[in-house]
Formats: C-alpha cells, structure tokens, sequence
C-alpha cells in the first residue's frame, strides 16, 4: 500500500547524482537549480500522498522493507522504512520547506563558482535528511544521521577558499563526531541489552514493543537514553556541543535556512520523539533533557542580545529554540516538542530567507557603488530597509511576530504549549518554566532589537548605494510569502482546547505517544484559570521584550552606546559570547592540538620513522661493506676459493 515510500529519499539522491556528475558540463544555471528543485517538488508530492494516505487509514505505523541487509544469527536489519503520524510530519517539513529553500537558492546563488556543485550537495543533505525520518531501524537512521553530518560539513565550508569557512566546517564535523560516538555508545549498549533478554533487534517498533524487559529507572536504561542525548546535544546543538552551529553560518544563507533552522538540527530532538518509550522509562535522563534544554534556551538567547551579524542573531536564536524543544521532551510534551519543530521549520526558515533577502540586495548596492569594505551582514549598516524591500520586511516581520510567542500567529500556540508543559506535569518544575519565560521575554527583545537595527530608522547604508537597494526577484521572495503565510496559519492545527480548539495536532501524534504520555499527566492543579494566567505572563513577558527593543531601538537610538558604556565588561563578555570558545580552546582543542604534535613529531618521526629509517640504513651500511666482496676480478675469487678451502679443511682436521 505505501510502496512507493522509497521515492522520496529516491529523488533527491537522483538530482544529486546528475548535478555532480554532469553539472560541470550542463553549466546553464536554470536547468542546474531546476532539476534540484524539480527533484525535491517529486518527493514533496509522494511525501503529500503518502502523508493523506496515512491520514484516511485505521492503521497508523507502517513498516516497509526494501531489501535484507545485514543478516548474522539472530540479528536481521532490513533496508527499511516507517511511516507513522511522527515521520509523516517529518517527511512534509523537510520536503516542503526543502523545495522552498531549493527554489530561493536559484536566485540566490545566481553567479555563484561552482552552481552545480552547491545543488549537488543540498539534494544530497535532503536524501541523507529523508533517510534520517524516515528509517525503520536505528542503523538506517544512522546512515542518514552521518550524511546530514557529512553533508553540512560541505555545505558550511563551501566557500572552502575562505579560511573562516573551512575552518567552521571542520568545527561542525568534529563537534557532531563527539555526539556521533554517543549515539553509538546508545545503540550498542541498548542492542547488548535487549540482547540480553533473548530479543536481538534494533528495529523501531520491536524496541517500543521490548523495551518493558529493561527496568524501568535502571542503570542501563538511564546509560542508553544519556547516550542517545549525547548525540542529540551534538545534531541539535546543545550544551555542551552548541558552539559549532553559530559558526556554521560562513555557509551561504540557503544552507543556513535548511540545516539550521528546518532540518539537521531538528534530527536529536526527532529522535528523542522516535525512542520516546526508552526516554519514558528513565526519569534521571527525561530531568536532564529538560534542564539542559531549559538553560541552552536562556544561555543562547542572553548571546543575542550583543550580535551584529544578522545570520549570527538568527543562529544563536535557533540554539534557544531548540533549547525549548529539548524542554518539551524532558517534562513528557512529546507532541508539544514536534509541535514547536515544526512552527520553528516556518518562521526561522523564513527569517534566514529573509536575512538572505536583505544580504543579496545590499551586496547588489555594494556592487554598484563599488564599496568593497562594508559588510552586507552588519545590521549597523543597515536600517530604513523597510521602504526598499517591502515583501522581505513584512514577511520578516511576521515570522518575529511568530518566534516571540505573540498571540495569534504560530508561535504562540506551540511556545505556550511548552511552557504550559514545563509548569504544570508531573516531570515539570516552576524553574524549568522560568528558563522557559525569560527565555521567551529575551527571544522578544533581540528579535525586535534586529528587526529595527534592519528595516527602522535611519538608513546607514553608504549613501552612494542608498538608491541601488533592490527588493529581491521572485525565485526570493515567493518562498518568502509562503513561509511567511506558514508563520501566520501554521500553529492553527495545534489550537488547545482552551481556547476553542481541540489540539488536532497532539491527537494525530496520539499513536506514536499513547505508551508514554499517561505518565506525564497535567498536575491537578492545572485548572483552566492557572492556563490562562500563565498564557498572560507568557504573552506579558514577551510585550515587555518588544517594548524595551522599542525603547531602546527607535525612540532613544542612543541608549544601547550609553549601556554599554556603563557596563563595558558585561558588554564585552556577552559579545564575545562569553567567551566559551576559547574556554573551550583552552580546555579540550590546544592539548588536542599538543598531544597531536608530540605524537606527530615526538612519536611518529622519532621513533616509527626512526626505526624504519634505522633499519633503512644498517641493510645500506651492510650493503655498502658486502660489495667489496664482488669486486669482478677472477684471481680475488680464485684467492677467496682458497681460503674457503683451508678454512673448511681446517675446521675437520682440527675440530
């Protein structure tokens, strides 16, 4: 019934192949793009089908085989899928919003070095991407899991020749290593375990069906979870393993917007979601999801406040967000964390869309101006854009509208459903949802904060490109219009039944949650009165935010210069994001570094080439003494034959 399920992973991988192959030679940049995007629209239709296929159907999970893979004694992996309510949202996220962003990069990378090369890599991440959701076992999740890795690390450093973005690259890669290695320390002990108890499997579905053999709170479940949040905290940028992510945007914005905002970045928080009955089992490893998320949702946001690059605002934006994800899944709002996933794929995706807009048209009056020194990226040299790029400001300004909570828009009804989580279950504490609230209430600050500095006040762009700002072509701003529509309508699918609604969202996920989500239960406490108060304190932090920007932003521009001045150390700290890089530098990647240059030139040189070399030269030294022995001449081996002779008749007379 759904065997068509390996088209969608299946075209993209296609446009991959024909771009590297033979995209050097087709050149023309509109076939290029248009296949790329063609490829992605084809697995956006099978994706819808299958997707309503699934909605009219009394059975919610189905697997799929393709092929055996591996077979040895009890142990049997298929190439295999699963289509479930979970990776049904999944599926329509990542090829939706991939075609979107596929057709804004045309226009984008327009002139770009390498055209081809670039669409070659973004149909390869949205195989890899695909592979990811949908696998039906842990090992094909892991296939896709390595090729978004390997994937981002191409497409950060594509502008390999600049060392910042090869160096950035070479970051993410390492970072995600870290994460990679606890994911598999995860699916080893976890294989060992069930192992154990006589069921050899790695398969999605027979997991959920076994995992009662393990005991609940135990050791071993705690060590499998903490090891699948290991790498989580790695894909998804967490604490500790966030710092690649902000430099991850030396990539072009295209790639800022798929990996960063709709996809990669999103695959810990799915997985979590997939094993949801191991991470249920385990109340240590669901308390340390929600307080690690909870502080990387405030510790990322309280970094924004000092950024100037527009992308980098954006990056450090998207690790809060996820923060608030992580947050969900820790205190059992499981759909509530896939709910927030998918609002965030909208409007983040949208506002990177939108800071690309403004990059591209700035670049364009550069160009025109001939000014080769000012950074197209620097929001202070920006401002009064608004008038210039009417479709990029309004569809920016409505996806801030949808990132700060405010009512109405997607936002709020995903961001509130969290914070309504983190207060009132069982697994749930006031402290998580105060992480939570001024969280929410900084997000609002430095998102309007970027939204003035961009699009109000006084232009501060060189005056002689003041007139060469072009609002952006179509193949920019209508995924921007859609993204943007997406921002605005996209939560109403998730309407709480307070207010009205009746949550169809959580009730389409219920198939994938019903083993868990009876053991995280709203308080009793939590009656509609306590709902609608914390909805208020929420949506009343989040206004404060916008105010103080307001404040600080538009009517007294000279505000931040005098707090600054004031307070010049906190200023500088925050600025250089506390400095947790070179922390880091300190920590972990000199006596990295050092380790490897002993071992290089200490060990390596010294002694494994010291012995080979050695050995080298006692054969050439022997060699160099022995061949005065074959000197060519017949009377020294006549003589030599002599001497052999007495020496040997010597041996017997004597011996």
């Amino acid at each position: 019934m759904y065997s068509n399920l390996w088209l969608i992973p299946f075209f993209p991988l296609v446009g991959s192949i024909i771009n590297g192959l033979f995209g050097k030679k087709i050149k023309n940049e509109k076939i290029i793009g248009g296949l790329a995007t063609l490829m992605m629209f084809l697995s956006f239709l099978v994706a819808t089908q299958n997707f309503l296929r699934l909605m009219g159907d009394n059975v919610k999970t189905h697997q799929v085989v393709i092929a055996s893979w591996i077979s040895v004694g009890n142990l049997q992996i298929d190439w295999g899928f699963l289509l479930d309510p979970l990776s049904a949202v999944m599926i329509m996220v990542v090829t939706g919003v991939g075609t979107l962003i596929h057709l804004y990069s045309i226009g984008y990378m327009h002139g770009e070095y390498s055209f081809y090369r670039f669409f070659c890599y973004l149909n390869l991440f949205a195989f890899a991407m695909l592979m990811l959701v949908l696998g039906g076992n842990a090992l094909v999740m892991f296939i896709g899991w390595e090729g978004v890795g390997l994937c981002s690390y191409l497409l950060i450093g594509y502008y390999f020749e600049k060392k910042s973005a090869s160096d950035a690259g070479k970051k993410a890669f390492v970072v995600n290593r870290i994460g990679d290695f606890g994911f598999l320390c995860g699916l080893f002990t976890l294989f060992w375990a069930l192992g154990s108890k006589g069921v050899w499997t790695i398969n999605f579905v027979e997991i959920a069906e076994n995992a009662h053999l393990l005991e609940t709170g135990g050791v071993v479940v705690t060590a499998v979870t903490l090891c699948f949040f290991l790498g989580a905290t790695g894909k998804s940028a967490q604490i500790p393993l966030y710092t690649w992510l902000p430099d991850a945007m030396e990539g072009p914005t295209p790639v800022s917007a798929l990996i960063h905002a709709a996809t990669m970045v999103t695959a810990g928080v799915y997985m979590i979601g997939r094993m949801n009955v191991l991470f249920a089992m385990s109340p240590t490893t669901m308390m340390t999801v929600a307080t690690v998320g909870g502080l990387t949702a405030f510790f990322a946001a309280t970094i924004g406040f000092a950024q100037n690059d527009i992308k980098r605002v954006l990056a450090y934006s998207t690790v809060s967000q996820l923060g608030y994800m992580f947050l969900a899944m820790g205190v059992g709002a499981f759909s509530a964390g896939i709910f927030h996933l998918m609002t965030h794929a909208f409007f983040k995706a949208c506002l990177f869309l939108g800071s690309g807009s403004v990059i591209h048209g700035l670049h364009h009056a550069y160009h025109h101006a001939h000014n080769h020194h000012d950074d197209p990226q620097d929001m202070r040299n920006m401002g009064g854009l608004r008038k210039k790029m009417p479709i990029t400001f309004i569809t920016f300004f409505v996806s801030t509208l949808a990132i700060c909570g405010v009512p109405l828009f997607s936002g709020f009804f995903s961001k509130d459903e969290i914070l309504w989580w983190a207060f009132g279950s069982t697994r749930g504490h006031w402290f998580l949802w105060a992480m939570g609230a001024v969280a929410a209430g900084m997000t609002a600050f430095y998102m309007f904060r970027l939204v003035f500095m961009t699009f109000f006040g006084e232009q501060k762009t060189d005056p002689k490109a003041k007139d060469h700002i072009p609002e952006s072509p179509l193949t920019i701003t209508i995924p921007l219009m859609v993204l943007g529509l997406l921002a605005v309508i996209g939560g109403y699918i998730g309407v709480p039944k307070i207010l009205g609604g009746s949550n169809r969202f959580e009730h389409w996920l219920a198939p994938v949650f019903e083993h868990t989500q009876h053991h995280f239960e709203i308080h009793a406490h939590g009656s509609h009165a306590t709902e609608y108060m914390m909805m208020g304190i929420s949506v009343g932090i989040a206004a404060f935010g916008i105010l103080l920007a307001w404040t600080m932003y538009v009517k007294n521009p000279d505000m931040p210069a005098k707090f600054t001045a004031k307070f010049p150390a906190l200023y500088k700290a925050v600025f250089n994001k506390w400095y947790i890089d070179e922390l880091y530098d300190f920590l972990f990647v000199n006596p990295c570094k050092k380790i490897g240059t002993f071992l290089w030139r200490g060990f390596d040189v010294k002694v494994v080439d010291g012995v080979v070399n050695g050995v080298a030269w006692v054969v050439k030294g022997v060699g160099s003494g022995l061949k005065y022995t074959q000197s060519g001449y017949l009377h020294n081996y006549a003589v030599a034959m002599v001497i052999g002779v007495v020496v040997i008749v010597g041996y017997y007379v004597f011996g």
